[in-house]
C-alpha cells in the first residue's frame, strides 16, 4: 500500500492504511507535547497523513498516550487501564501466552498491544525491548513501538546502547537526532 501511495501522482492523498507504521513512526509525539490532549491531536494529525484507517490512528494515539503518561510518571497499572480504557485495546494476556500463537502482523492492532505488554512486563528498558523481540513477528517494528514508551517509562536509553545506536546513523540523522534528545527527552 506504501509503495502504491509513494508511486502516486496524488501522494498527499492518504491511503486508508491501518499499518504498525503509524505506531511505529509516532513516539517522537509523545516526548514533544506538554499535555495529553495535545499529544492525542498531534498523533492524529500525523498519523492521518498516510494511515488514515481508524485503526492506524489508533494505534498511534496509543502509543504516542503511553509516551507521554510514562515521562509524566504514570505508573504499569495506570498504563494498562488507560490503554484498554481509552483505546479499547485487551491487554489481559501475558507475553507466554501470546508467544506461541504469535505471527507476523503488520497491522496497528495486532502489533500495539503486544509492544504495551512487552512494556507492562519488563523490569527495563532493555528487558522490554528482549521481552518484544522474544513474541516474533514484525519484531523490527514491534520492538520500536516498545522502545519508545520504554524510554519514556524507564527515564531515557542506557548509554552503552544509546551510544552503539547513533553510531549506526550518518552525520546528518545522528545531529537531528541528539538535538531533538537535548531538546525533548532530557529525563527521558
Amino acid at each position: 500500500m506504501y509503495r502504491r501511495w509513494a508511486a502516486s501522482p496524488e501522494e498527499s492523498v492518504p491511503y486508508n492504511s491501518f499499518g504498525n507504521g503509524a505506531a511505529m513512526r509516532i513516539s517522537a509525539v509523545g516526548f514533544a507535547f506538554d499535555t495529553l490532549g495535545e499529544v492525542l491531536y498531534q498523533a492524529k494529525k500525523c498519523t492521518e497523513i498516510t494511515h488514515s484507517h481508524p485503526e492506524g490512528v489508533k494505534g498511534a494515539q496509543a502509543t504516542a498516550s503511553v509516551i507521554y503518561l510514562a515521562r509524566k510518571g504514570a505508573g504499569k497499572d495506570f498504563l494498562k487501564e488507560f490503554v484498554e480504557r481509552a483505546f479499547d485495546y485487551d491487554l489481559s494476556s501475558t507475553l507466554d501466552e501470546i508467544r506461541p500463537t504469535y505471527t507476523f502482523n503488520e497491522t496497528c492492532q495486532g502489533t500495539v498491544p503486544q509492544a504495551i505488554i512487552a512494556l507492562l512486563e519488563s523490569d527495563d528498558f532493555e528487558d522490554a525491548i528482549r521481552s518484544a523481540i522474544s513474541l516474533g513477528g514484525d519484531s523490527d517494528t514491534l520492538t520500536c513501538i516498545t522502545g519508545g514508551m520504554a524510554q519514556a517509562f524507564y527515564g531515557g536509553v542506557p548509554e552503552h546502547i544509546a551510544g552503539q545506536a547513533l553510531l549506526y546513523l550518518d552525520d546528518e540523522l545522528r545531529h537531528v537526532t541528539v538535538k531533538f534528545l537535548d531538546t525533548y527527552c532530557k529525563n527521558a
